[in-house]
């Protein structure tokens, strides 16, 4: 008898739509283990910025994501041993993420990565292509979203309780062009599958999401 695989939530989304939050709010309510993909994306591109290295050699940034040493606890994202849980969410690291994530040879080095996240009871994975090419065989798909101007407010938001600057007009634009870059890359471009529910978080509560991702998933169907 074939071994029934753990089941898989996944919540993919454009950037700042709260898929992080609203994902591991699920995990938590469910006892399910959580995968935020775009750390891994973000801790390759930290350490190429560290490293000075050319955003454009696709064979240097593969071999980079397939020797990363990265764990991630929670929260928390460790690099070489060293806690860069602050440093993966700046700007310059967050823009060089999205180019790098448009390299088909980073996106298949870090996909068995992705894969081994998936571990019993199960994993609420977030990111931009959990349901169309990690994990197709999700028993709940979820397009997580918000209109561009919510989206800019939040991440502006998080920069100033950082006691960071933020200027709104700059991240708007940021966020337009990250929508257009990751939506128009060739390799496992953002898109809604047809088989995912859409949320639409602009006028509703993180804990209004992760309660309708709850109330779907328990109506979803599972494998005999």
């Amino acid at each position: 008898m074939a071994t029934r695989l753990p089941p898989v939530i996944a919540i993919d989304g454009p950037s700042a739509s709260g898929k992080g939050t609203v994902a591991q709010g699920v995990a938590r309510a469910l006892g399910f283990h959580f995968l935020n993909s775009g750390a891994l994306y973000r801790a390759v591109a930290l350490a190429a910025l560290t490293a000075a290295l050319d955003l454009e050699n696709e064979s240097i940034l593969s071999d980079i994501a397939l020797k990363l040493n990265a764990k991630f606890d929670g929260n928390s994202v460790v690099l070489e041993g060293h806690d860069v849980t602050d440093a993966v969410r700046g700007e310059d690291v967050s823009v060089a993420a999205s180019r790098i994530a448009g390299l088909p040879a980073v996106r298949r080095a870090l996909l068995s990565r992705q894969r081994a996240f998936r571990q019993p009871p199960g994993l609420v994975a977030d990111g931009r292509d959990m349901g169309t090419v990690v994990f197709p065989d999700a028993v709940l798909k979820i397009y997580l979203t918000a209109s561009p101007e919510t989206r800019a407010e939040r991440r502006h938001k998080q920069l100033m309780e950082k006691g960071l600057g933020a200027n709104m007009a700059a991240l708007l634009q940021d966020i337009r062009e990250r929508d257009q870059r990751d939506s128009a890359r060739a390799t496992a471009p953002l898109k809604k599958c047809a088989d995912a529910v859409l949320i639409d978080t602009t006028g509703i509560t993180a804990d209004d999401a992760i309660a309708q991702v709850l109330a779907l998933y328990k109506q979803a169907p599972r494998a005999p």
